[in-house]
């Protein structure tokens, strides 16, 4: 295609067209612009194939050119010596809407023309300057600009861009709404649109409501929004720094104050003020009461460090900075008549009671007693709020005074503390603590009181019966025995004896603790080990009978003896060893009691053994030992006692053997002879039986007979009657014939059938009867045999062997038996009449 833009060598140049024209020569192209028709030179050549479209910038759109051509204040083309026109090389033209244009030779377009930016109102565009630049505006009015410069063109209107400069981003207006502010800080020192000087870092607010268009040197932190005041609600602010507030009042920095629905319903913040937090009123009933601390004076509106003030009544109110509630909000005390206040004076108070003054000294206690209201003034603390102690005749409380500090128990009546008193706490060992849990039995079981236990009052013990406690006072140096049935009621100086037992068997020391003292009579057990004089030992398993000798004069006798258990034990258990180590294995084992009770009890002068044995410390009488088992500790003696004992039972064993034989074989003689003579008894009775049967079986055959001849005579007599008054009737009535004949026939069947009913019946009757009769027969039969035999016989008939049952039975006669224990029953009644059925079956058989 080249080949032909060269060949031709004219070329027709539309309007608004361009071509570029290099001179070989000069080697300088210039533009020639249509409409004309071009002859090429032979030294040009044309650098487009084809006329190239000027440049159209439609209205309000702009295009950027690179390598601009310069031009002169008369708008005219700058070329140089070679007439080639001068570009401004690496610079760019921004040009508007205008006639078209064509390009220079060097020059080109960055981008096809583009609309130009139009700012709507409340908004903008951030601007910075790339170089030094004069900007004149469209009142002709001329603006330097410095490289690096930052401004807004705000709307509404048309930007018209410059190379110079750079439009870094646009910029919205923020609505600011009601019970808003914004929060704005400065980038740069400037001087804003209120004419305010502001620094680096300064914030302040905007709180005009609508649209607001950010400053270039103003940056957004935020929207504060208004704090809403109501009559329950403040809220606390503190000075970040000395400044006006909006209500025209110095605050210095650190200074603290409250904004209340007062001052405004709203209220923002200011970028000085700093939100502490919000506060909530404080509503006191006439029924109610509070002490501030540190209260606000109103003439300086300080706060009075140090003192306090009393406010009550009907009245809502903040606490201001700095004051605080003592105890809170409190109620007025109402006092019952069985109530009082213990009040103690913090400094000195003057108090009015009518006329009369009462000065209260610091640290004075005295009572407010009910009925009443009382409200404490700020110089008065209430210590505590009493109430009359109700107190039955088995109950008390201890009570110390504190000036003197004697302590007394006060029980009986109902009882008020007095000012110089106070409940006394009485304390108890833990061991004696554990023991009044307890009820006091011996029951291993017993349930414990897991209540705990008010110190403060007067300490009961329920002593029970057959029992004693010992009380002693530690003031008076003296004991007192109290014996149960009774209510112990401790003193502030007296204080439980704790009985420290032996138990268990055998007896370990301090086993069981109580605060009584079984009386008795009552018995414990120990196991002890002796040794006999041939070097057998023997652990023996005693168990006394003890109680105790009280007397009146002196009951503290009883508790002479901390462990009175241990000490029987190991007494009697000395004796013993003493008694069984002087005598031998076979004479202890023959007479062990006697030689305890001989070892334990003594003997008097006559040399009989004395009943009982009598502690004089503390009063125990043991009235008896009883040996429970004798056991050899070493096993070779155990081995021989228990060859010795059982050759004993041996020869017992074989002693009742023969004397049960021997009665075994005198009953069987006698159960022979009982019975031999049963069986002639119980022939003779069979003998009668089956004669009184062959009389009723004669007497059944004559009725058996005896109804059918009679049914036969009187069918006979019938048929004869029947037949003659038939023929009669046929002579009289012969039409009717044949109706006589059939109803003849019809009342013959009915008669032979009934007869025929009749016959079977008595047939039955008698069979029955005679099976009835027959059953009873056989029944007593039967028991006559068993009373005969006798359960014993039966019994042997049974153990005995085969042969023997055989000829037992054949010399009683009997045929076939059944034995059986007694347990299962039998059906008897279907034996009997299977026997007489076949009887009557071999009756007929023979006939």
């Amino acid at each position: 295609m080249a080949s032909t833009v060269q060949a031709s060598t004219v070329i027709r140049v539309k309007p608004h067209h361009y071509i570029h024209v290099l001179d070989n020569n000069t080697n300088v192209t210039r533009v020639e612009v249509g409409p004309q028709t071009f002859t090429r030179q032979d030294h040009e050549r044309v650098l487009n194939p084809t006329p190239l479209p000027m440049i159209l910038i439609p209205p309000r759109q702009y295009c950027i050119i690179d390598n601009p051509i310069i031009r002169d204040k008369d708008g005219k083309l700058v070329v140089d010596k070679f007439n080639q026109p001068k570009l401004r090389h690496g610079d760019q033209e921004i040009r508007f809407s205008q006639d078209p244009f064509p390009l220079y030779p060097g020059e080109l377009v960055i981008a096809q023309p583009v609309p130009l930016q139009v700012i709507p109102a409340n908004s903008a565009l951030r601007l910075k300057c790339l170089r030094d630049f004069v900007e004149v505006k469209a009142d002709k009015t001329t603006v330097n600009h410095i490289a690096g410069d930052e401004w807004l063109f705000e709307g509404p209107g048309t930007y018209y861009p410059h190379v110079e400069v750079q439009v870094v981003e646009p910029v919205r207006a923020v609505i600011i709404k009601e019970n808003q502010a914004l929060k704005l800080r400065a980038r740069l020192s400037f001087v804003d649109r209120r004419d305010v000087v502001r620094q680096v870092g300064e914030e302040w607010l905007v709180r005009e409501s609508g649209a607001y268009l950010p400053g270039v040197n103003e940056e957004i932190v935020g929207f504060i929004q208004a704090l809403v005041l109501t009559d329950r609600i403040a809220y606390q602010l503190l000075a970040t720094r000395s400044f006006t507030d909006s209500f025209g009042k110095v605050r210095k920095a650190g200074e603290e104050w409250i904004i209340t629905q007062k001052d405004c319903d709203t209220y923002i913040p200011d970028v000085n003020e700093k939100v502490i937090r919000d506060i909530k009123a404080i509503t006191l009933t006439n029924r109610q009461y509070c002490i501030v601390e540190n209260p606000i004076d109103p003439t300086t509106g300080k706060n009075k460090l140090g003192h306090k003030e009393l406010l009550q009544g009907d009245r809502t109110f903040f606490l201001m900075p700095g004051e605080s509630l003592i105890k809170g909000i409190q109620n007025v005390n109402v006092l019952s008549e069985d109530e009082a206040l213990l009040l103690s004076a913090k400094e000195e108070f003057v108090e009015k009671k009518g006329t009369t003054t009462i000065v209260h000294k610091p640290g004075d206690l005295w009572m407010i007693y009910g009925p009443c209201d009382y409200i404490p003034p700020i110089q008065v603390d209430v210590v505590e709020r009493r109430k009359r102690i109700p107190l039955d005749v088995n109950e008390g409380i201890y009570v110390r005074d504190i000036k003197t500090g004697k302590v007394r128990s006060v029980h009986g009546s109902s009882y008020m503390l007095l000012p110089n008193e106070e409940r006394w706490a009485k304390p108890l060992a833990p061991i004696v603590e554990e023991l009044l849990k307890k009820s006091a039995s011996r029951d291993q079981n017993e349930e414990h009181n897991e209540t705990d236990r008010d110190p403060t009052k007067v300490i009961t013990y329920r002593v029970p019966h057959n029992a004693a406690v010992q009380i002693f006072d530690y003031r008076k140096k003296e004991a007192r025995v109290v014996f149960g049935p009774e209510l112990v009621m401790l003193e502030p100086d007296e204080e439980f004896t704790v009985l420290s037992l032996s138990g268990k068997i055998p007896k370990r020391p301090n086993h069981i603790r109580s605060l009584a003292l079984f009386l008795g009579p009552d018995f414990m057990t120990d196991l002890i080990t002796v040794e006999t004089a041939d070097h057998a030992r023997l652990s023996l398993k005693l168990s006394y009978n003890w109680h105790f000798k009280v007397e009146q004069n002196n009951p503290s006798k009883l508790f002479a003896t901390s462990d009175f258990t241990g000490d029987l034990c190991k007494a009697t258990g000395s004796l013993v060893r003493a008694a069984v180590a002087a005598s031998t294995f076979d004479n202890f084992h023959k007479h062990s009691s006697d030689i305890i009770q001989q070892a334990v009890f003594g003997s008097t002068a006559d040399g009989s053994s004395n009943d009982c044995l009598y502690f004089e410390t503390n009063g125990l009488v043991i009235t008896n030992i009883d040996v429970q088992s004798v056991e050899p500790v070493d096993q070779r003696t155990l081995d021989s006692l228990q060859k010795s004992v059982q050759l004993a039972i041996e020869i017992t064993t074989k002693s009742q053997e023969a004397t049960a034989r021997q009665e075994a074989e005198r009953l069987e003689q006698m159960a022979r002879g009982e019975l031999e003579r049963q069986k002639i008894i119980d022939e003779a009775k069979n003998e009668e039986s089956r004669s009184k049967l062959v009389q009723l079986q004669a007497q059944s055959a004559a009725v058996e007979s005896t109804g059918q001849a009679v049914a036969e005579a009187r069918a006979r007599a019938e048929a004869a009657i029947i037949e003659a008054e038939s023929e009669i009737k046929q002579a009289r009535l012969s039409t009717k014939a044949v109706e006589i004949e059939a109803l003849s026939e019809i009342e013959n069947l009915k008669a032979k059938h009934i007869v025929e009913l009749e016959h079977i019946k008595a047939l039955n009757n008698l069979e029955l009867i005679k099976a009835k009769e027959s059953a009873t027969i056989e029944t007593t039969k039967f028991e006559n045999y068993v009373e005969a035999l006798g359960s014993d016989t039966i019994k042997s008939i049974a153990q005995a062997p085969e042969e023997t049952k055989a000829k037992l039975l054949a010399g009683l006669g009997l045929k076939s038996f059944m034995i059986t224990d007694g347990k299962s029953p039998l059906n008897l009644f279907d034996t009997a009449n299977g026997l007489i059925a076949d009887a009557q079956r071999s009756e007929v058989d023979e006939e």
